[in-house]
């Protein structure tokens, strides 16, 4: 049975004026404020999510 990757990511900057598409991908991760992590599966849809927002986002692989 294959493992899944896991990533954890971390906001760096508030959502405060940032367009409502790029927000959404956030939320869409889980996060809600800044500082806040999650670990999230290593999956295409997360990751395009990932890639809209990555100037304020944090991701390291675990």
């Amino acid at each position: 049975m294959a493992t899944i990757d896991k990533v954890k990511v971390t906001l760096l900057r508030s959502l405060h004026g940032q367009l409502r598409h790029i927000g959404a991908s956030v939320r869409g991760l889980g996060l809600r404020r800044p500082h806040q992590s999650v670990v999230i599966a290593d999956t295409a849809e997360n990751r395009g999510m990932i890639n809209t927002a990555c100037h304020m986002l944090k991701v390291e692989r675990s």
